[in-house]
């Protein structure tokens, strides 16, 4: 009889006195995407995320948005990434490396992965501007630095050039989206084996 792979699927559920979040991902899916957070262009960027590296995700957030985005921004990262950790399991048989050049109209934004198990964000985004629409363009940078930190990976984000900000932020979610993709899927080359010398990623 065939072995049945295993699932890697990663579910968080995380309640404090600012937000309330439940997240889930498949890192096996097909991009589908269940996203409401209450702050409508990062639904939208998450939506990309979820498209673009076709880890299904699911995300209920509430939290305070009469103070302002942040820690519904920051909580998600964190939830998402402790998803995507448990997902990970302990990484047996990932690609765990990837890159990619992102174009997007005038923007290009590239986006480097290693899913080490040791959290680090390189951030070389420069906005024109401090909102796109409501919505505070450094919590962009917020929420990668979550991300980062609670998926135990290391990323680096580069914009290379860019006019318009909605385009430099949609890059790094897609380009991230993408090397997220190859970084996560299994190779068969790796016959099972941690890809590393030291025999572990976390």
């Amino acid at each position: 009889m065939a072995e049945t792979a295993a699932s890697r699927t990663g579910s968080v559920s995380r309640k404090t006195n600012e937000t309330s979040i439940s997240v889930s991902v498949n890192l096996d899916g097909t991009g589908k995407s269940k996203i409401s957070t209450g702050v409508g262009f990062f639904d939208h960027m998450l939506d990309q995320l979820s498209r673009h590296s076709l880890i299904d995700i699911e995300i209920d957030a509430k939290g305070d948005l009469h103070i302002d985005d942040h820690h519904t921004v920051e909580d998600t990262g964190i939830a998402i990434g402790q998803a995507i950790s448990k997902a990970l399991g302990d990484r047996r048989g990932i690609t765990r490396y990837a890159s990619i050049d992102l174009a997007m109209d005038e923007t290009m934004t590239k986006a480097a992965v290693d899913l080490s198990g040791r959290p680090f964000l390189v951030w070389n985004v420069a906005f024109s501007a401090p909102k796109i629409g409501t919505f505070d363009t450094e919590l962009v940078r917020e929420f990668f630095q979550a991300l980062a930190q609670n998926a135990g990976i290391t990323l680096h984000i580069l914009n290379h050039y860019g006019a318009n900000n909605h385009h430099i932020a949609e890059t790094c979610f897609k380009a991230v989206a993408r090397a997220l993709r190859t970084a996560t899927e299994i190779d068969p080359r790796q016959a099972g084996r941690v890809p590393s010398t030291k025999g572990t990623l976390v």
